[in-house]
């Protein structure tokens, strides 16, 4: 990081540091002020590695220059900010690059694009419900420490009962299976959802869907093996029930590659995408749908 842009933010903070001079800096939260790269300063001048990166939403860093220098080119060209419902010259562009750079060198061409809204929880509910559309059923399969967003619709989806407990919401239709490792590495843990899937007297209904992360980042990083991950494909098509990956969070090279599951080989049904999607932090938000299971038509579900 360059010297003098440490000592811009010294000079410009001090008004920052007299409002927080109440502050003990050794015990307080950290208070962030400025950030480039993977750098963030505090108002009391430490330098912080930012691993967090906005929850996945920074993984091209904070204020990297390229991509800020086109969101100032198109903001200072009267384009549209935003078209509601309306599609934009900006949204075709963004869907021809994103074919060309990302699915054609992937073979996931077939998948057609389903604007939102803002929010990662937007585009889970999107999902959940062109599922259960599609398939006509209401259950849902989850897995142990997962989390799919912060509304109260997509916080019972979490395999944690904490955040539920606190905005009073039900788990109701969803069906919580261990994670790939959740009862140890001997256990199989997808035999024990084929089972109750497909014998007709365990008393869970046929899924409309089965929501999964290939990395879960709420509970320390649980990265699912490339086996494991293929045994939940299989189900999925066993059973009927449209497979979800969710990447909203580990996506966007977070992982290395563009996709968290490609290292498995996978071939999801849906694909829900947000945070770092947007490149600078910017509230956006997508599904990548198979062309067998797109039911959808215009405004069916809008955000704002």
């Amino acid at each position: 990081m360059r010297e003098g842009w440490v000592a811009s933010h010294k000079k410009h903070d001090l008004k920052s540091l007299e409002l927080n001079r109440n502050f003990d800096t050794e015990t307080s939260a950290v208070i962030l002020s400025r950030a480039r790269g993977s750098i963030a300063l505090t108002v009391d001048g430490r330098r912080i590695i930012d691993f967090y990166s906005g929850a996945g939403s920074l993984n091209y860093g904070h204020n990297n220059h390229q991509i800020r220098e086109a969101i100032l080119e198109y903001l200072t060209s009267d384009a549209v900010v935003s078209g509601f419902n309306m599609a934009t010259s900006a949204e075709l562009t963004f869907v021809d690059t994103f074919r060309s750079v990302v699915l054609r060198e992937r073979g996931l061409l077939s998948y057609h694009f389903k604007f939102t809204g803002p929010s990662d929880a937007v585009a889970i509910d999107a999902a959940l419900e062109l599922s259960r559309k599609v398939t006509g059923r209401q259950n849902i399969v989850l897995f142990t420490s997962g989390q799919s967003g912060v509304s109260p619709g997509s916080i019972a989806l979490c395999g944690g009962g904490l955040r539920r407990s606190g905005v009073d919401v039900s788990p109701r239709g969803l069906g919580l299976v261990p994670f790939d490792g959740y009862v140890g590495p001997v256990v199989s843990t997808t035999e024990h959802l084929r089972k109750l899937l497909l014998d007709q007297y365990s008393g869970i209904d046929r899924p409309a869907a089965i929501l999964v992360e290939a990395v879960q980042r709420n509970s320390g990083m649980n990265v699912a093996g490339k086996e494991w991950l293929r045994s939940i494909e299989a189900i999925a098509k066993e059973t009927g029930a449209v497979l979800i990956l969710d990447e909203t969070e580990m996506g966007c090279g977070r992982t290395g590659q563009f996709f968290s599951f490609e290292f498995a080989g996978l071939s999801p049904d849906i694909v829900v995408m947000s945070s770092s999607l947007s490149g600078c932090g910017l509230p956006l938000s997508m599904l990548l749908i198979k062309d067998e299971v797109d039911h959808t038509w215009p405004v069916q579900h809008a955000g704002t």
